[in-house]
């Protein structure tokens, strides 16, 4: 990856306004190449195939979790954090001790879980 280049971001949640929402904070904070998708099937291509730097990722997906997601991403090494509304309560599996932003949630408690993350929280 281009080290001048923006870090690529991708953003999986299914509720528009709160998408729009991250992709506004992630801009406001300096990350303007976010990919955005709404759910598994359109998530998971992307996780496989798109060269990210980090992931945030909505737990509960409509009828999916996110957790098929969180397994691509850890097998390409790449960074995530999940938001959700149930925080760390809302967490399964090998992903409880992930780095959770609970929602809802401001842009400097953004702007910490991303740090969190990308410093080698355990995901």
């Amino acid at each position: 990856m281009d080290p001048e280049a923006s870090p690529r971001v991708l953003v999986v949640e299914d509720e528009s306004a709160v998408l729009m929402l991250v992709e506004d904070m992630l801009f406001d904070l300096g990350y303007s190449d976010v990919e955005t998708a709404m759910g598994l099937p359109e998530a998971l291509p992307l996780a496989r195939s798109l060269d990210l730097s980090f992931a945030i990722l909505d737990v509960n997906l409509g009828e999916h979790r996110s957790f098929p997601i969180a397994d691509v991403l850890r097998a390409r090494h790449v960074p995530f954090l999940f938001a959700t509304g149930y925080g760390e309560h809302g967490m399964e599996g090998d992903y409880v001790g992930a780095t959770v932003l609970k929602k809802p949630f401001r842009s400097a408690d953004l702007a910490n879980a991303i740090e969190r993350a990308l410093g080698g929280a355990r995901n």
